[in-house]
C-alpha cells in the first residue's frame, strides 16, 4: 500500500531545537534560584512533554518539589513563547526532503509533545506552511506515546494507519507509531541513539535527511 502522509517528530527530527529548550529551561531554573544545566542534557529532559522536562531539570538541579514543578510549568512556557526559533535550525538536506515529498504528492504533518502555540510558531517560524497541519501538546490530546493524536491527524487526511510513515528521534516516537499502527522510522540525526529507537519498535532506522524521498521507492514501483 502506498504511503498518502509522513508524520514527524518535531525537536530533534525535523529542527535542531535544543539551544532553544535548554535557553527556557535554564532561564527557568535560574528564575526559582537554581543553577542552569549543561545544553547537552537536554537531549534527555525534553521528549515527553513540557512538564516533563520542568521535572528533569528541576530535580537534576536539586530543586524538585512540586510547587517549584507549578511555578516552572508557568516560567518554562513563557520563556519558550518568548524565543521560539533561540538556535533552531533545519538539519542539513532536511528542507530538500520535505519539499521532494510534497512535490511527489505526500502530505505532511508534525505531531510533538511540545505545547502547541510554541510547536505552530516554531515549525512555520522555519518552514512556513510546507507543513499541512502541525498539532502540538493541547488540552483533550494525550501527550505521546499515546496514538490519539497521530490517529487524528491520520484521520483527518482520510490516510489509514498502514499508509502512513511515522518519523522521530526517540523511544517515545517509536512507541507512539508502533501504537497506531504505521510504519516507525528512526532518525539518527536528533537527540537520542540507535538502540533506543530499535529497543522501542524502529522499523527502519535512517542516518540522513536525504534518505527520506528513497523510503517512498518501494511503493512506487
Amino acid at each position: 500500500m502506498s504511503v498518502k502522509l509522513c508524520i514527524f517528530d518535531l525537536d530533534g527530527t525535523i529542527l535542531y531545537t535544543l539551544a532553544a529548550v535548554a535557553n527556557a529551561g535554564n532561564r527557568m531554573l535560574e528564575e526559582l534560584g537554581f543553577d542552569p544545566q549543561p545544553l547537552d542534557d537536554y537531549r534527555f529532559f525534553c521528549g515527553d512533554g513540557a512538564e516533563n522536562l520542568v521535572r528533569r531539570c528541576l530535580r537534576q538541579a536539586g530543586g524538585f518539589t512540586e510547587e517549584n514543578v507549578r511555578a516552572g510549568n508557568v516560567l518554562n512556557r513563557k520563556f519558550l513563547a518568548e524565543q521560539p526559533l533561540y538556535g533552531v535550525k533545519p538539519y542539513e538536506g532536511m528542507p530538500e526532503a520535505l519539499e521532494e515529498l510534497r512535490r511527489r504528492g505526500i502530505r505532511l504533518a508534525v505531531f510533538s509533545n511540545k505545547p502547541d502555540n510554541a510547536a505552530k510558531s516554531t515549525v512555520t517560524g522555519i518552514y512556513g506552511g510546507l507543513f499541512d497541519t502541525v498539532l502540538g501538546q493541547t488540552s483533550g490530546i494525550p501527550l505521546k506515546p499515546d496514538p490519539a493524536g497521530a490517529l487524528l491527524i491520520a484521520d483527518g487526511f482520510g490516510a489509514k494507519p498502514e499508509e502512513c510513515l511515522y518519523f522521530g528521534d526517540t523511544g517515545t516516537d517509536m512507541m507512539t507509531g508502533r501504537a497506531a499502527g504505521m510504519k516507525t522510522v528512526g532518525v539518527l540525526w536528533g537527540y537520542r541513539d540507535e538502540a533506543e529507537l530499535r529497543a522501542n519498535g524502529a522499523e527502519i532506522i535512517i542516518g540522513t535527511p536525504a534518505e527520506i524521498p528513497g523510503l517512498l521507492r518501494e511503493d512506487e514501483e
